[in-house]
């Protein structure tokens, strides 16, 4: 059995008028938000499966349905905290983080060091393993429209000895 795991994960959102938008832990300053029955933080839904997908587990769908009520604008951190404590029981600690931002607007720039910041802490890695890289969709498609927010992640996992 190998002691490496990698995982993939994938997310994305509408953006409506109004409201709190999140990426990473971190409150982005704009007039738009994303759909979502959680927080939509974005970021942290795709962390989290890349997380569980490295661990061959089930989907953020299956441990926190959109349907329940009980988890409804339900602060997405919480998600990453269940795949982590999911990893650790089946052994695994995160080695590094690599994923990318997709969103035409607003510029998040001067957001990325935070959104880094969150992310080791949650993880419990340095800030120096989580890479976070943010473009545009060149106008194409409801990214590059302005009416989508997508986030890509990619986890390296090790299994303790």
């Amino acid at each position: 059995m190998s002691s490496l795991r990698i995982g993939y994960g994938e997310d994305i959102h509408r953006l409506q008028e109004g409201g709190r938008f999140v990426l990473a832990g971190t409150e982005i300053t704009t007039a738009f938000s994303p759909v979502a029955h959680s927080d939509g933080d974005c970021y942290y839904h795709a962390l989290a499966d890349a997380i569980l997908g490295a661990i061959g587990g089930e989907d953020i769908g299956h441990h926190f349905p959109p349907e329940e009520k009980k988890t409804a604008g339900m602060d997405s951190s919480l998600i990453v905290k269940k795949a982590m404590e999911l990893a650790k029981e089946a052994g695994f600690a995160v080695v590094n983080l690599d994923s990318y931002i997709l969103l035409e607007r607003p510029k998040i720039g001067s957001f990325i060091i935070t959104m880094k910041e969150h992310v080791a802490s949650l993880l419990g890695i340095s800030a120096s393993e989580v890479a976070i890289k943010a473009g545009t969709n060149e106008g194409l498609g409801p990214i590059g429209e302005g009416k989508a927010v997508k986030c890509v992640c990619t986890v390296l996992l090790e299994r303790n000895c």
